[in-house]
């Protein structure tokens, strides 16, 4: 099977080793399969994302030998399609607006609990508000979140019996439901990274996702969102995390030596891809080249 894979970081600071690792990953498994390695840029968050980050992940990757399809597609220019999709989600009374401020949702839980991937489950405070007063906050433009009405999406025929496959950990069963009524759109950023990379994913006809561990526990959510939606099943390939010498995985946030900065310092591509697990990767390049 020929896999289509695509490397896809949000340009919010500058790629390091464990993005370099992923990316190599997704290139093999393209390349080996005799498949498409794609890359696009999520810059959803207009606020953290910057046009200088974008330029530099491209001159790292292309440095590392990597390419890639033209045009990369890049989210920011394509929130007409994530709204489209809102839309559609609205239509079927599977969204509603929630008023409630992160204090809100603290202090209404009395037993807070969290979901999967670590995130406090909402409360369902909005979700069965008076209609006449949700009008009124609507028209009078209070800030909201647009959130996923989980329980209307679970009684969809076969929302319950979804699975997916890993490469590497094989056959899953999905529990979406422990994620409560994610957000899929706020003021800030009009679409969530949830609904951007599913329909991403569909529209560029991506079959495997290759991404971290720490997203595994997301995929139900996104198995979810692709079976409301019609869209495809991709298989997944969620690999390890690369981590420093405390143990701790090597975070933007936490200042990770960038490849911006290994480049200064002097080292070559071959020794930046051994460096995150793959040493054979220029020589791999190479190989590809000429088979082409």
């Amino acid at each position: 099977m020929a896999f289509t894979t695509r490397f896809a970081p949000s340009p919010t600071g500058r790629l390091h080793l464990g993005h370099v690792a992923s990316a190599l990953r997704g290139w093999r498994l393209a390349a080996e399969s005799g498949g498409t390695f794609l890359l696009r840029v999520e810059d959803i968050d207009t606020v953290r994302c910057r046009p200088e980050f974008i330029a530099d992940l491209y001159e790292d990757l292309a440095w590392l030998g990597l390419s890639w399809p033209q045009p990369v597609r890049r989210q920011s220019q394509h929130m007409p399609d994530y709204r489209r999709v809102l839309d559609n989600l609205q239509a079927r009374g599977l969204l509603y607006p929630c008023f409630c401020t992160r204090r809100d949702i603290a202090e209404a839980a009395s037993a807070p609990h969290h979901a999967p991937d670590g995130t406090l489950v909402y409360p369902g405070t909005c979700r069965h508000m008076d209609p006449a007063l949700r009008a009124e906050w609507l028209a009078a433009g209070k800030p909201h979140a647009l959130r996923l009405d989980m329980a209307a999406a679970m009684r969809l025929p076969g929302a319950r019996e979804l699975t997916w496959h890993d490469l590497g950990h094989g056959p899953r069963t999905c529990q979406p439901q422990l994620f409560g009524d994610v957000v899929l759109a706020r003021r800030d950023v009009p679409a969530s990274y949830h609904l951007c990379v599913t329909h991403d994913d569909a529209l560029q006809g991506v079959n495997l996702v290759t991404r971290g561990e720490d997203l595994m526990a997301a995929t139900a959510l996104h198995r979810l969102l692709q079976h409301v939606m019609g869209w495809p099943a991709p298989c997944y390939s969620h690999h390890p995390l690369l981590c420093d010498d405390t143990g701790r995985r090597l975070a933007k946030r936490d200042g990770a030596v960038s490849i911006r900065a290994m480049r200064a310092a002097g080292m070559t591509p071959q020794q930046v891809c051994a460096a995150a697990g793959w040493p054979d990767h220029i020589s791999a390049v190479s190989t590809a080249a000429r088979s082409h």
